[in-house]
């Protein structure tokens, strides 16, 4: 009897950990509407999936990264670089051709991050910090002020509502994340992701191009990035060159909530969106409760380590459990029977 409820407490302990951002929205949303005034109104819960949309893109790219193994911080600068260069350049090529510079940019970022940590071997912790640095100054060397657009007609439409609290800013990003979810979990190039995270010397003997995938791990997460960046700017009709600066907290958050491994091989684009919305209806609720800005930091930093503290010791017990029969240890501790004999 207490073996059968320990299994059953082991089994709804996984779910949970499993769908822990999804239950962690559900509570947010559920605990706000009752605390915080015009929390599900309409306006209100637009405007969280309008925030949640301006990190969504970079977050799917460092989901792709970090399920590689891999860290990309420059994630917020790229963002920053693809809006300013989407504005910038919208007067001399249009929003099309100011859009596919931005990306370009966006990819030849990605690019030289991944050869430096395939080809050199260089920790991608350091080679992406030496990156945002040098792109977060030369954007700011490019123009160190925000920048209007010089048309309001394509702002107009990406912020028209769609079906009540969507928008066409939304529907965007959330096609950007479909495409990398399908890409991940029903294409062969997504499962070799996953392979290279959870043992890079296996993938490399089982034939996968290992250094092919880190470099497209790397230009994938900075193309995103960028591209998300330019969405806003298009979106907002203005670029500043501090759009990303305060987005890589939330998209780490986001990503580790979401249940992305930080040893890289187990991940989901659908996790990290998830918990991405829960974050930001946090924050949203609070400030309509009227907290402030240090509180909301605070309640996600709290959040975030109360997670990582969660994934540290499931991880720990899986790995005092493996290779483990429960038959042979359930043998071994049955009680001892002093009377006998």
């Amino acid at each position: 009897m207490r073996r059968g409820t320990a299994a059953t407490a082991a089994r709804l302990g996984a779910l949970a950990y499993r769908y822990r951002a999804g239950l962690l929205c559900v509570a947010i949303f559920a605990v706000m509407s009752v605390i915080a005034p015009r929390f599900l109104t309409t306006g209100n819960v637009r405007g969280i999936l309008k925030a949640s949309s301006v990190n969504l893109p970079a977050a799917v790219g460092f989901t792709v990264v970090l399920i590689c193994g891999q860290l990309d911080l420059s994630v917020g600068s790229a963002m920053t670089m693809g809006g300013v260069v989407a504005v910038a350049m919208q007067p001399q090529l249009g929003w099309a051709g100011s859009l596919a510079v931005a990306v370009a940019l966006g990819s030849a970022v990605g690019m030289i991050n991944g050869l430096l940590v395939a080809k050199l071997r260089i920790n991608s912790f350091i080679v992406t910090l030496g990156m945002m640095i040098l792109v977060r100054n030369a954007v700011l060397m490019y123009h160190d002020g925000t920048i209007p657009a010089e048309t309001y007609e394509l702002s107009d439409w990406l912020q028209m509502p769609l079906a009540g609290v969507a928008t066409p800013q939304v529907a965007a990003t959330l096609l950007l994340a479909a495409a990398i979810a399908v890409l991940l979990s029903r294409t062969p190039v997504g499962r070799g992701f996953y392979l290279l995270g959870g043992n890079a010397e296996t993938a490399f003997y089982a034939g996968l191009r290992v250094d092919r995938y880190i470099i497209g791990a790397f230009v994938l997460s900075a193309t995103l990035s960028a591209m998300g960046g330019a969405i806003v700017a298009m979106s907002e009709a203005v670029a500043s060159p501090t759009l990303g600066d305060s987005s890589l907290m939330a998209i780490v958050a986001a990503v580790i909530i979401g249940g992305t491994s930080m040893e890289g091989g187990k991940g989901s684009v659908a996790g990290t969106t998830v918990a991405l919305v829960a974050l930001t209806a946090l924050i949203n609720g609070l400030s309509c409760r009227g907290a402030g800005y240090e509180i909301q930091l605070m309640a996600s930093g709290l959040v975030l380590a109360s997670v990582i503290l969660w994934d540290t010791c499931m991880l720990q017990r899986r790995r005092k459990r493996r290779g483990q029969r429960r038959d042979l240890l359930d043998e071994f501790c049955q009680p001892v029977d002093e009377t006998a004999g």
